[in-house]
């Protein structure tokens, strides 16, 4: 097996930034749902605890609302109960009772969706094998009719409440206002399972993924970009570099799937994907701050809300310009992890999400888009985090936005967690991971099922590989 990637570094948007002797996980620093690493080591013959150093946070999110009121989102059901019900009286009961639906939704999830290869509803469902009334129950409990946004205010009133728990679904980059109501499932996938931080950052995971897959025997090529996958008779043939085609019999493209269609594989494959008319997800700007001073009100993963929920996502993503007020994720890690920033400093990571990118949309450095939003975030951070002198503290700053996304990991129109799922039947639906126009081809990450988000994102690659193996082991049979 040989990986190749067209950056210095294997793992894709799990990169680091270090600046000044500040360490900066550069795309996601959220890690939930470790049972997945766990199966893909124990699978390999391994134990991921001897590749990374996996530390439980909880409070899972600290919450700071435009009213100045502030609440921790704990594991704990019944202690995450109590603390709403005293922050809004009447809500830890429909708290409980969202969480059940939760719970439900992911075992449906666990059930139809994960571990195999999907592209739509009928490999989710053999109709002949499947179509019994337990099936049908199930079915007809995704709540096709309701988004996230509708399921989570059925039951937990409170506002502020209800725009901390829409934020589960910010995991895959959507709006909960039209993302179906199935991907509430995230909610108890992160209740029972926790947040976990990898000391060295989430950069350790793919680090450690390498170093697993060079144990094995995998060839890793860094600085080497994929130019297109050669195809003959509808099948696979090699890949194309800078170097020449180099033969091979199957891909997994963890590259955007569109992208991977339009612009590796071409021809009618591509045209029949164009067909299909994907939305992406938001992209983001990303600021990377490294303070001389830290915030000792900060938790490890915070957000900063905005004052007005549907505003921010009508914006985001039916006008497709930057929110006024926006939601801003921030990380600030040296609490759990000091190696991140010198002694008694931040490495403050703050994550705005923005549209995807539209034609007019300029986000050079020195452009007024990107300075004007730097100044809306740092002055919602002052005004809502609790951060009056921020700007006094930074001494060093860099940044990504939705130009610079697009083009580092080669990802459709910037989106940072591959296509909307949006849609209250099939947005819970991504390309699947066995290509259906080109045999030999196989699709992981973020824009391949079951989506974005660093679990699933380790999913679709395991998803991917498992159908190689059942591909060719059946190729095997049928040349015996």
């Amino acid at each position: 097996m040989t990986v190749y990637d067209k950056n210095g570094w294997l793992g894709g948007k799990a990169a680091v930034l270090h600046e000044g002797g500040f360490r900066f996980d550069m795309g996601p620093t959220i890690l939930t749902v470790p049972r997945v690493l766990e199966r893909i080591f124990a699978e390999a013959g391994r134990s991921v605890h001897d590749y990374m150093d996996l530390r439980r946070l909880d409070p899972q999110w600290r919450c700071f609302f435009d009213d100045g009121t502030q609440i921790d989102l704990m594991q704990d059901v019944e202690r995450m109960a109590g603390d709403m019900e005293r922050f809004a009286p009447g809500t830890g009961e429909g708290y409980k009772k969202f969480l059940s639906i939760s719970e439900h939704l992911h075992g449906v999830s666990e059930k139809f969706f994960f571990w195999k290869p999907v592209e739509d509803l009928f490999d989710t469902i053999n109709i002949r094998a499947n179509m019994n009334p337990g099936t049908l129950r199930d079915v007809l409990s995704l709540r096709m009719h309701a988004s996230v946004a509708s399921t989570i205010r059925g039951k937990v009133k409170d506002a502020r409440l209800a725009q901390m728990l829409d934020h589960f679904v910010q995991y895959v980059g959507s709006s909960p206002y039209g993302a179906p109501a199935v991907l509430c499932a995230i909610a108890h996938m992160q209740t029972a399972d926790g947040v976990w931080y990898p000391m060295g950052g989430t950069r350790a995971v793919a680090e450690g993924l390498a170093k697993l897959a060079q144990e094995l025997g995998a060839t890793c090529k860094t600085d080497t970009e994929v130019t297109g996958i050669e195809t003959a008779n509808g099948a696979v043939r090699g890949v194309r570099t800078a170097h020449g085609v180099t033969p091979f019999d199957a891909v997994i493209s963890n590259m955007d799937s569109v992208r991977t269609y339009r612009e590796l594989v071409g021809g009618e494959a591509a045209k029949v994907y164009a067909k299909k008319n994907p939305e992406p997800a938001c992209s983001g700007v990303v600021l990377y701050l490294g303070l001389n001073k830290r915030y000792e009100h900060l938790n490890h993963h915070d957000f900063v809300f905005s004052r007005d929920p549907e505003e921010e996502f009508d914006y985001i993503y039916n006008k497709g310009e930057p929110a006024p007020d926006p939601t801003a994720y921030l990380a600030a890690p040296s609490s759990t992890d000091p190696s991140v920033a010198p002694e008694g400093g931040e490495a403050l990571y703050v994550l705005v999400h923005t549209p995807y990118l539209r034609p007019h949309h300029d986000w050079r450095p020195d452009g007024p888009l990107f300075q004007n939003y730097r100044r809306t975030i740092l002055d919602k951070l002052k005004r809502t985090g609790g951060m009056p002198d921020l700007e006094e503290r930074i001494v060093v700053e860099r940044h990504l936005t939705p130009q610079d996304i697009h083009e580092r990991y080669k990802v459709l129109n910037g989106a940072i967690y591959g296509l909307a799922s949006h849609g209250r039947v099939m947005g819970a639906f991504k390309p699947g991971n066995r290509s259906r126009q080109v045999r030999g081809l196989y699709l992981a990450g973020g824009a391949a099922h079951p989506g974005p988000g660093m679990p699933m994102v380790m999913m679709s690659g395991w998803i991917a590989a498992d159908a190689h193996d059942q591909d060719a082991r059946g190729a095997l049979r049928a040349s015996a």
